[in-house]
């Protein structure tokens, strides 16, 4: 049984960073392009960034520069690094693999 678990999430000032991690079990992240997706209220789910089995990753335009996603092959777990964290960040961030999602953990950006 595939599983993935976000944890990170908090309450952070605009500015802030915060790291996020999704761990994986019944699926190997090295084999599997391991995504992060992210939905604010009222507003559709978007893609966030992603890493491809050969270490390349993908990222939203307007996340360039501030968020990077990395692996740690040996604990099958992702990261999300978000730095200057701007109030348009705030959303549920969830984690994708396959066709397997986490259950999101929550980022919110406020003074």
């Amino acid at each position: 049984q595939v599983r993935m678990q976000e944890s990170g999430g908090g309450l952070v000032q605009p500015g802030g960073s915060l790291r996020l991690s999704c761990v994986g079990s019944g699926i190997s992240f090295s084999l599997n392009t391991v995504a992060w997706f992210r939905q604010a209220p009222g507003k559709q789910r978007e893609f966030v960034a992603s890493i491809f089995p050969n270490g390349d990753t993908n990222n939203l335009v307007s996340v360039k520069g501030r968020f990077t996603v990395s692996r740690d092959n040996a604990k099958n777990t992702v990261y999300l690094q978000m730095n200057s964290l701007k109030v348009e960040d705030t959303a549920l961030y969830y984690c994708k693999c396959a066709q397997n999602w986490g259950q999101g953990t929550q980022v919110t950006v406020s003074s």
